[in-house]
């Protein structure tokens, strides 16, 4: 592997291979206010050390004061480096003013001589193009500056303030060596900031538009979870595991693989985020950790709801990741729960609702990419996943999912409303067990204080 210069976020370095490659040159577009300047800042801050100091050019449209006010707002800034000179800022203004393109290629090389920085940085570069006398003169102009960086052995990071598209136009990007693009798009009502490498010379990448945020802790990127089909073989525990209600468990063959993915389908008011409950609160007394992934209450909502069942969310083993749908990022938020899984070590993991998870996605193709990736990884680890599911239909449901999602469940239970002569009964059907035999009445239940209770009888359907 080729040595990288890290930008310090885990996440982004492996969108990137490890990094930008030392001694290439980096060309970061984007739209304004998309981030540019705080992402070469991270590099910066991140790589700049005594021995091999990083120089920050601005010019005429990112004022030098304008520059360090903001950064100084952001976590990694380091005032330290600053003063001690790992961070060099310096000013190509006033040479561009003056003596133009030429006069930049002067600046530039007296200040990587005097510095020897292994990283320079040009904010903004694009400013550069209006000083040139045409189009052979910027042409002329990068050739000799590319030779200056060259020599100096210096990794460049060069910032644009080109769309994607328009950038395949500038002379620039057939100089770099690589581009990362930054773009703020609209989802409806919401913005989506995302990420994209459009060239790495020499090197792999992970592909397509991955999300990102800007905060005080600067740009954080989420790699889009697109797994490609794992072959390869792995163990699962081979003892079954139960749900939680005796005659439910009983229907689909004595408890559910584990590893085995469930959905758990029905209409509003139905049971649905119950069977949920039955299932982690199963684990957590097992001294099995699950987490609760839900949109749709928060903590003391549901601290509440399981009260009335005599459960509580402080068991030791039971773990809530809530979130509002309000700005969500789908592959921010499923970072937050591998990350959950990993810090708690669960083994059960329920989420409430795949509607939600779709409305974040905010794209079909991307939904099933997540879902493929996610149920994949969660099976070959052995965390048995169940997720819920509503549709409109209160009876006779004839429909049971968007995007494909049910032939990717191991198991398919429906839960249904039934129209009787005296009321509504709610009625539960294993629907699906993946290689396993299961019984397939139509069962009805009701709900106790002690939870979901099967009634004996069969409904007849």
């Amino acid at each position: 592997m080729r040595d990288k210069l890290s930008s310090g976020q885990p996440r982004l370095d492996s969108i990137l291979s490890g990094g930008i490659p030392r001694g290439s040159i980096t060309l970061v577009i984007g739209v304004p206010g998309s981030g540019k300047t705080i992402l070469s800042q991270q590099f910066v801050f991140n790589n700049a050390t005594p021995d091999a100091p990083a120089l920050y050019l601005s010019t005429i449209t990112e004022p030098f004061d304008k520059i360090v006010r903001y950064a100084e707002s952001l976590e990694f800034f380091d005032v330290g480096a600053v003063r001690e000179g790992r961070v060099i800022y310096e000013d190509l203004g006033g040479a561009l003013m003056s003596e133009g393109l030429e006069g930049v290629l002067a600046k530039t090389g007296e200040l990587l001589k005097a510095h020897r920085p292994a990283l320079m940085v040009i904010d903004s570069f694009r400013a550069l193009h209006v000083f040139a006398k045409d189009e052979a003169a910027y042409r002329l102009f990068l050739d000799a500056l590319t030779r200056q960086i060259t020599a100096s052995t210096a990794t460049a990071i060069w910032i644009d303030e080109y769309g994607r598209f328009s950038a395949q136009e500038a002379p620039e990007f057939a100089v770099a060596d690589a581009i990362i693009a930054l773009d703020v798009k609209q989802l409806a009502e919401r913005e989506y900031r995302t990420l994209q490498v459009l060239k790495l010379r020499g090197d792999g990448f992970r592909s397509g538009q991955h999300a990102y945020r800007i905060s005080p802790r600067g740009l954080e990127a989420f790699p889009r979870l697109a797994d490609v089909q794992d072959r390869s073989d792995y163990k699962l525990a081979p003892k079954r595991i139960k749900i939680g209600v005796e005659a439910l468990d009983v229907m689909l063959g004595d408890g559910l693989w584990p590893g085995a993915s469930t959905l758990v389908v029905g209409p509003t008011g139905v049971g649905k985020t119950l069977i949920g409950l039955h299932f982690l609160f199963e684990g957590a007394q097992n001294g099995e950790p699950g987490i609760l992934a839900t949109f749709q209450e928060n903590r003391t909502q549901l601290e509440r709801i399981v009260a009335g069942f005599g459960w509580t969310l402080e068991a030791p083993a039971m773990h809530v990741l809530s979130r509002s749908l309000v700005d969500v990022y789908v592959d921010e938020w499923v970072y937050e729960l591998l990350d959950m899984i990993d810090a708690v070590g669960a083994k059960r993991v329920v989420i409430d609702s795949l509607p939600d998870v779709m409305t974040a996605a905010g794209d079909p193709t991307r939904f099933r990419e997540w879902m493929f990736s996610l149920v994949q990884r969660l099976t070959r680890a052995g965390i048995t996943l169940m997720m819920t599911l509503e549709v409109a239909q209160l009876y006779e449901i004839g429909h049971i999912s968007e995007g494909g999602i049910s032939h990717l469940a191991d198991n398919v239970i429906v839960l249904q409303y039934v129209r009787g002569t005296s009321g509504v009964t709610r009625t539960l059907t294993v629907l699906k067990t993946r290689a396993t035999r299961h019984d397939n009445i139509v069962r009805a239940y009701e709900i106790t204080p002690q939870g979901i209770s099967l009634i004996d009888a069969a409904i007849n359907a």
